[in-house]
Order: structure tokens, then C-alpha cells, then sequence
């Protein structure tokens, strides 16, 4: 009896055993995870075209990958300040990775700099801050409105993925009209 009974839960385990194999060789160990591993060209720069929603991750001339993208509410024109919806335009450098952002996964972009600081204490304004390229909210079903950030980059939770494996701290980012 004893004999039967360890016969049958050893049968059992090897079927758990088996399924956990299948499901490893089916899915691999990094399927379920969001971070990519990335070994090829590094990303030199990144341009953003405002007005083409093109981004383009760069190695010195050479495009490596394109992705379209939504922009803050108000995407026309240099962001001036806190709330206005609008994404800066110019040279500003990647200087933040966070892999456990509200919007999925985000690179942030080091707006205000000090020219943005000057230029809204003359206007007597709050420059606002946190712009991040970054994926959708965590509770973003489908993609259905177009320009819904506060001023940020949007793109899928799949690009950001690659975007993320791909960007290192330091990248410059040139926004562009």
C-alpha cells in the first residue's frame, strides 16, 4: 500500500515537472518580463519630430529604430510651463530610467534646464518638470486618444520595451517643431 501510494504522487510530480518544462520551452524565462536585453549599436541620440510624430533612436547618422507617438494635449509649440500640456523643443539628455513608472516603463528627459528656469522666472511662471519618454498608464486598456500626456512621449508598452533596453543615462535627445 505504502509501495502504491508513493508510485502514484511520484507520477504526479512528474507531470507537474513536465508541465513546468513545456511552459518554460513555450513562453522562455524572459517572455513575462518587461526589460529586454539589448547588444547591438548603442543609441548615440534620440530626435523627436514633433510636428512628423517620428522618434528616432540613432547611432551617430544611422537610424535604429522609428516609432510614432503621442505628445502632451497642447503638442504645438515649447512647453512654457507647469500644466500647459505643451513638450519642450530643443537639447535636453536623458538623466532618469525608471522601471517602475506609472506609465509603464519611462526614460526622463532633464526639462526645465537652466535656459527654461530663466525664461519662466521672467514670466513670473513655473516652468513644470517630469517629462519622461515613456509607455501607457498601468491601467491603459487600448490606445484610442491622441496627444493625452501632460507634455511627455508616448509610445506602446511593446516599443518602450525595446526603448528601454536601447537608451542609456547620458543619451542627448533633440526635440524638434
Amino acid at each position: 500500500m505504502v509501495a502504491e501510494s508513493y508510485d502514484q504522487k511520484g507520477h504526479v510530480m512528474q507531470a507537474i515537472l513536465r508541465f513546468v518544462v513545456i511552459l518554460t520551452l513555450a513562453f522562455g524565462l524572459n517572455a513575462c518580463s518587461k526589460f529586454k536585453r539589448y547588444d547591438g549599436p548603442e543609441v548615440t541620440r534620440i530626435v523627436v519630430k514633433k510636428s512628423e510624430r517620428n522618434m528616432y533612436l540613432m547611432h551617430n547618422d544611422k537610424v535604429l529604430k522609428a516609432y510614432k507617438f503621442d505628445l502632451g494635449f497642447a503638442p504645438t509649440g515649447h512647453k512654457q510651463e507647469q500644466g500647459d500640456g505643451k513638450t519642450p523643443e530643443g537639447r535636453y539628455f536623458i538623466n532618469r530610467r525608471n522601471p517602475n513608472s506609472e506609465f509603464y516603463l519611462s526614460l526622463g528627459i532633464n526639462y526645465p534646464n537652466d535656459q527654461d528656469k530663466a525664461v519662466a522666472r521672467k514670466a513670473g511662471k513655473n516652468p513644470g518638470g517630469d517629462i519622461f519618454i515613456h509607455g501607457g498608464p498601468k491601467l491603459w486598456r487600448d490606445r484610442k486618444k491622441v496627444d493625452w500626456t501632460f507634455g511627455c512621449i508616448s509610445v506602446t508598452n511593446k516599443e518602450m520595451e525595446t526603448v528601454y533596453s536601447m537608451v542609456q543615462q547620458g543619451t542627448p535627445v533633440d526635440i524638434f517643431p
